[in-house]
């Protein structure tokens, strides 16, 4: 009888936490230690598995201003606008950030072009708590959309035009999107100005998820569901082959490995190392 061949489990060039997400858990790991326990105005990162391991630190969630019940917040590495800050501040006594320096970047860009007289469209999901502190730098002089037909919809349409991405989208979506709003401005005289705030390690991460997407039969891409950035890697590699969005070893179906030689494994930004080394201890157990 000939053995049964075991498939070759290969994880990504780059997983785990990017750098703003280890700093802002370092950082709150540390205020927890330091104050015996403190609040995070809404999740610091979209993982449960990092939010239940930080609660066990004395990490807190609270979900809006009026649940806050300490003198000190700190804000999540997905950044806040200046003026919920200004409200937290006229409560309480201290305003701890942890925004994500490429966060920190595309809200001074916001700021910047605003007071430059361009109206800012922000390349992203309106409703994602980054996305809503970028543009609440613009100071009400911008909109957030993924549809150019939002902004041929102005009436009347900027003459400048300032135009940034949300940190976790896709290159070349952005890239598509300025063309489009580019054909559509400069029918109307218009100025130009776009600022890349994409950041560099979700481009690589994209980069070598795709790269090894294209050489498996089967993607795993570990984190959470509502991670932004997890779902976008999980969108991309699906266009390339099989692949299914876990946010634990536990959650992979046997069913799924039937008949593949290759599988794949790469994670969100704001997925723990080790939750990915669970992954293929658990796929290596399945084939032994």
């Amino acid at each position: 009888m000939t053995a049964k061949k075991c498939p070759k489990i290969e994880k990504a060039r780059k997983t785990g936490f990017c750098f703003g997400v280890r700093r802002a858990i370092n950082t709150l790991e540390k205020l927890a230690r330091e104050r015996g326990g403190i609040e995070t105005l809404g999740a610091v990162v979209h993982n449960q598995q990092v939010l239940q391991k930080l609660a066990k630190s004395g990490v807190k969630v609270v979900d809006n201003i009026d649940g806050i019940q300490g003198n000190a917040v700190v804000t999540s590495s997905h950044g806040i606008s200046p003026d919920l800050e200004a409200k937290i501040l006229a409560r309480h006594n201290e305003v701890i950030s942890t925004t994500c320096p490429n966060v920190h970047r595309a809200q001074s860009a916001a700021r910047q072009l605003a007071e430059e007289g361009f109206f800012v469209i922000i390349y992203g999901d309106a409703g994602h708590p980054e996305v809503k502190g970028i543009l609440g730098w613009a100071k009400g002089k911008g909109i957030a959309t993924i549809d150019e037909t939002a902004v041929a919809a102005l009436d009347p349409l900027p003459r400048r035009l300032g135009i940034l991405s949300q940190t976790t989208q896709v290159p070349a979506r952005f890239a598509e999107f300025v063309k489009k709003i580019t054909d559509l401005a400069l029918k109307k005289n218009a100025e130009i100005r776009v600022i890349d705030t994409i950041c560099d390690d979700l481009r690589e991460r994209q980069a070598a998820a795709l790269e090894l997407a294209g050489r498996v039969d089967l993607m795993l891409v570990v984190g959470g569901r509502s991670s932004a950035n997890t779902n976008r890697l999980a969108e991309l590699c699906g266009q390339v082959t099989e692949t299914h969005l876990i946010e634990t070893a536990a959650e992979i179906d046997p069913a799924w490995l039937e008949g593949k030689q290759h599988i794949g494994v790469t994670s969100g930004a704001s997925t723990a190392e080790e939750t990915v080394d669970e992954v293929m201890q658990k796929l290596q157990e399945l084939h032994d």
